[in-house]
């Protein structure tokens, strides 16, 4: 669904919308796991919703000329955030590592099968830069980033862990403004604040008096 999403709509448009992904993780903890919603937690799930809305503001003519990329993109979000549900329900006992190797794998199996069904017969051998680019994806975000996510998800609750992701909306703002020398305004610095006011909030429990 991400990947459809990503081809309707410019990529960081599409990878916004499955930033939502923490305000469907909160409503689902609360409705299915008994997870109590706490004030700090609304104020914190509210910001961090706030934060993902300014950004998708700039992008709001892209979602109504696209707006199968908007409904798959949002289906990619709250997928993640069941996905997430179901491993911290179903009590399981390997390491991270593990656990991101057996998805990777499995999730192979379906994805080569659409691909020789689905694909247009036309085989090629990638140019390097395509390689290169395909093996940092499969590395960095899908191998190293799903065993750090499973650790996260592992050590806090649910709506904890997911609100910790509206963090990466922030990477990539500072990211593209120092190499891009993409627009860093009012908008994407409101924004910035209340990620960190969100993580704050969740993160951070008030001293004892």
């Amino acid at each position: 669904a991400s990947t459809y999403a990503a081809i309707l709509l410019p990529s960081g448009q599409a990878a916004v919308i499955g930033f939502t992904m923490p305000l469907w993780s909160a409503l689902l903890s609360w409705a299915v796991l008994g997870e109590r919603l706490g004030a700090r937690l609304v104020l914190g799930v509210a910001l961090g919703a706030t934060a993902v809305l300014l950004l998708m503001v700039p992008s709001f003519a892209a979602y109504a000329q696209a707006p199968a990329g908007l409904a798959l993109g949002l289906v990619a979000a709250i997928g993640w955030a069941i996905g997430t549900l179901i491993i911290k329900r179903s009590d399981i006992v390997v390491s991270a590592l593990v656990l991101t190797g057996w998805q990777l794998l499995i999730s192979a199996v379906p994805t080569a099968i659409g691909a020789f069904a689905l694909g247009d017969g036309v085989w090629f051998v990638p140019s390097w830069q395509s390689i290169a680019a395909i093996a940092y994806i499969g590395l960095v975000p899908m191998a190293i980033g799903n065993v750090a996510w499973f650790a996260i998800v592992g050590i806090l609750p649910v709506n904890v862990a997911g609100l910790s992701v509206v963090a990466v909306p922030v990477v990539a703002m500072l990211a593209g403004a120092l190499v891009h020398r993409e627009p860093l305004g009012a908008l994407q610095l409101t924004a910035m604040a209340c990620s960190f006011a969100a993580l704050w909030l969740v993160l951070m429990r008030p001293t004892p008096r």
